[in-house]
This record gives C-alpha cells, sequence and structure tokens, in this order.
C-alpha cells in the first residue's frame, strides 16, 4: 500500500465503493465504549492555574452542515469553546478518528455534569472524505449527538467537493494521504492522515493542538475548563 499527499491530482482517483460504517454508526450511545483510552502516568494540572496560547486563527471555510445546508465553517468556530476533529467515518485506525470519536465522547459526558457549560461548548467533526460522507451520511451521527438543542452541541460537517475541503486542511496544518494499491495505482478507500484535534476559543483562535499521545480525556477537560474560567465563566 502506498499513501499519496492528497491534491487535486489524487483526489482524482477517488471513486465510489462501499461504506463500512465501521465505528460510530449503530453505537451511538453513552455506553459505548470504543478503542481503550491510556492510563496518564501523571497527573495534569488543574483547570485555571496555567495560560494557553494563541496558536493560529481557526480556518474558515465553505461546509455542508447534516441537513445539507451551505455555511461556514467559522459559524462553527466562534462564539463558544469548540473542539474540532477531522474525521472520516470509514476509518478503521484505532489509534485515529475512532480514539478521536471516544476521547470527545467521554468529555462530553462529563461536560453535561457541569450545568455552567451549557450552551457554551461545541464539538465539531469534519470529515475529509466528501465523496463518501455526505451529509446524509453525517446525519446518523448527528441524530444521536448534534443539535442545538443539547447540553454540549456536537455538530458533523462535511464539504460539497474537494475542492473546498483543501483550503480547509492546508489552513489547519492538516496532513491526509490517499492510499493507493501500489500494483494499480487506485484508490483503496482509506486515508493516512496523522491524528489533530484543535481547541478552539470563542474568539476563533486556536490554543491547543492535539495529537494521539496528548489526546487524553483529563487533559482536554481540563483545557476546555481553562478557556471557559478565562471568559468568566464560574468553575469550580
Amino acid at each position: 500500500m502506498l499513501s499519496l499527499p492528497l491534491s487535486f491530482r489524487t483526489a482524482r482517483l477517488l471513486t465510489g465503493g462501499g461504506f463500512f460504517f465501521l465505528w460510530g454508526l449503530g453505537v451511538l450511545d453513552a455506553a459505548w465504549a470504543g478503542p481503550p483510552v491510556p492510563r496518564m502516568d501523571f497527573v495534569p494540572p488543574p483547570a485555571g492555574t496555567y495560560k494557553l496560547e494563541r496558536i493560529q486563527r481557526a480556518t474558515d471555510g465553505a461546509v455542508l452542515d447534516a441537513a445539507g445546508k451551505r455555511r461556514r465553517l467559522a459559524e462553527f468556530t466562534q462564539g463558544k469553546v469548540t473542539l474540532l476533529a477531522f474525521m472520516y467515518s470509514s476509518c478503521a485506525d484505532p489509534t485515529g478518528c475512532p480514539y478521536a470519536f471516544t476521547v470527545m465522547h467521554q468529555v462530553k459526558n462529563e461536560l453535561e455534569k457541569l450545568p455552567q457549560t451549557r450552551g457554551r461548548v461545541r464539538f465539531v467533526s469534519l470529515s475529509f472524505d466528501p465523496e463518501r460522507d455526505t451529509p446524509q451520511v453525517l446525519a446518523l451521527y448527528g441524530r444521536d449527538h448534534g443539535g442545538t438543542e443539547q447540553h454540549v452541541a456536537w455538530d458533523f460537517l462535511t464539504t460539497r467537493s474537494r475542492r473546498e475541503l483543501l483550503p480547509i486542511l492546508d489552513g489547519f496544518g492538516q496532513d491526509v494521504g490517499v492510499d493507493v494499491d501500489r500494483a494499480t495505482g487506485k484508490a483503496i478507500g482509506t486515508y493516512s492522515h496523522v491524528l489533530k484535534v484543535f481547541l478552539i476559543d470563542g474568539r476563533r483562535n486556536v490554543r491547543e493542538i492535539y495529537t494521539t499521545d496528548y489526546l487524553l480525556p483529563a487533559m482536554v477537560l481540563n483545557d476546555i475548563k481553562t478557556l471557559l474560567m478565562e471568559a468568566g465563566v464560574p468553575l469550580k
């Protein structure tokens, strides 16, 4: 198997194909465990005792919500503390998208125990596989986790085309490669990517970027609380 950088050239390799629902669908309930989260060998500092520096501005771009409506990504990265993850729904790498989903699920459950966080935190999952992750597919995820009426909204987004997706990936520095068969040069339906999850404050500033080694529920939860406290939300 060979991995080619995602570009306008390699995007043409992508065709249809079976959609396998390898994670998420059918198990999107509060009891779903997902891939195991490693135990932390250190105690993270308490929320509010440290500062998260501004790393970059959150990139804007054209997206589609789960209803198929044209939106701007900036609508989902301002006004609230936002946890943004890039994903594709047929990812089978247990250290990739399924792991990020597991961590986000655990953090969301903890946040919903705190009434002070209601309406102040948002989760966003943005697919980099627009051909297969259509709004109709992502609506199945949103049915269980999305919607603005929830304590912590979780929005599932895609794009209309790869041409609209690529500037967003580039802006966030999210590298994605298309896996191709060495013998035929044809795409095999999977992607190679470095897991990145972005923590964004209410003013669209990226304040933390988590990779696999540092994407741990306790750390993410404390960082979210720290940004909320910075914004004046009273948390114990």
